[in-house]
């Protein structure tokens, strides 16, 4: 008889359908997904399938059914006894929101027996060392103090471009989940080595020995470069990434920062200059994709956490400068990010009351960029951010 694999999945947005639930589907789990948002919950329990989209020269749909959804909500007890019996839990909530599922993560551990072996916990979100940052929240949960767990906590690198969906409803009433074919799903295999656990086939996923390399070429290439296309092409009032992309000014700068991060890259990890050359223009292209309708507004916003000290501007210019190298066009994207202005978005409302305040150029760049005084980079940044602090009018 075939052993069920189980899986639990929390945030049912659009990643969490279209990229990792899909993939745990397609792998033979026996998939629950968990969200807040008891109206997503309920779509998809009513629905029961969805269809994943991937747009681009062949098109391709695939078939999404045989999951349940439960709310974190409401139907906490469920979705602690999932936790308990999974084989594997993943996270797509964003970065900013693991601390709060940590604690119903932490229900499921203490529940789970010891004797039942580890549970692979993956946090897929945009961030260095995601799943470290879970895990330490977990293990401040009263409930586990002082308790051992059966848990392996393994970081991962994700990338897949799943712009707006504004329009796309499909046949599952809004559930449906457009992207493009490129991903890349790369899980550190490490932590399994004091575990009885093997790491768990999963349909996409590659394991490796050293995430580091993989982690920090996609976020200083297709990060850096997706981010940089949307802020040159904000402030310069462009509604799309592919026309930002079009613009030569724009291009000029993305071109730019590639040239910077890639000089980096190299010099850190060692990668083949014409490998790393054919992962940029490949990149490029995904970005460009004219079947992704994506929006300057949309990549651009959360500035802050992407102006932070292991993102994709400060992160690798800061280890550039570390070597005396040219930072100029990160720099220019520095610049371009503290004038993202969208009232929609609250990291920028908040950035542009930060700048308003009266704070000075010195006390700003400590803040939003976390670079000491003492580091090589901070006298340039600085420079950027009292270059912009003279075009804003202080709060009276």
């Amino acid at each position: 008889m075939a052993v069920t694999k189980r899986a639990v999945h929390i945030g049912a947005g659009k990643i969490g359908r279209g990229f990792v639930g899909q993939f745990l589907v397609a792998s033979g789990y026996e998939l629950t997904f968990v969200d807040v948002d008891e109206r997503v919950v309920s779509a998809l329990n009513e629905a029961g399938r969805f269809v994943v989209h991937e747009v681009g020269e062949m098109p391709v749909e695939h078939l999404v059914y045989g999951f349940r959804a439960l709310s974190s909500k409401t139907d906490r007890e469920r979705v602690v006894q999932a936790i308990a019996e999974a084989d594997v839990v993943t996270t797509a909530v964003g970065a900013r929101t693991l601390p709060l599922v940590a604690p119903l993560i932490a229900e499921g551990l203490a529940a789970r027996p010891l004797e039942r072996g580890d549970v692979t916990i993956v946090a897929c979100e945009n961030a260095f060392n995601a799943t470290d940052s879970l895990h330490a929240s977990i293990r401040r949960a009263p409930i586990l103090e002082d308790r051992d767990i059966a848990a392996v906590f393994a970081n991962c690198a994700i990338d897949r471009i799943v712009p707006d969906q504004s329009g796309v409803l499909g046949q599952s009433g809004g559930l449906d989940v457009v992207l493009e074919p490129f991903y890349e799903w790369v899980i550190e295999r490490t932590p399994f080595l004091g575990s009885d656990a093997e790491p768990p086939t999963i349909e996409g996923v590659t394991w490796v020995d050293d995430l580091q390399p993989f982690v920090e070429r996609k976020l200083y290439t297709v990060n850096t470069a997706h981010a940089t296309a949307a802020y040159h092409g904000y402030v310069r009032g462009i509604r799309l990434i592919r026309e930002a992309l079009e613009d030569d000014a724009v291009r000029a700068e993305v071109d730019g920062v590639l040239a910077e991060t890639t000089a980096l890259l190299i010099a850190k990890h060692g990668f083949d200059p014409e490998d790393h050359a054919r992962y940029v223009a490949a990149n490029l292209s995904r970005i460009a994709n004219p079947h992704l309708p994506d929006s300057t507004a949309r990549v651009g916003r959360n500035p802050l956490r992407k102006l932070g000290r292991r993102e994709r501007f400060v992160g690798p210019a800061s280890q550039l400068a570390e070597r005396g190298l040219p930072v100029e066009h990160l720099l220019g994207a520095v610049r371009a990010a503290l004038a993202f202005d969208d009232e929609n978005d609250p990291e920028s409302i908040e950035l542009h009351a930060l700048l308003r305040s009266g704070a000075t150029a010195h006390a700003l760049t400590e803040i939003l960029t976390g670079l000491m005084e003492s580091h090589p980079l901070f006298p340039a940044v600085r420079d950027v951010v009292a270059e912009v602090l003279a075009t804003q009018p202080a709060d009276v």
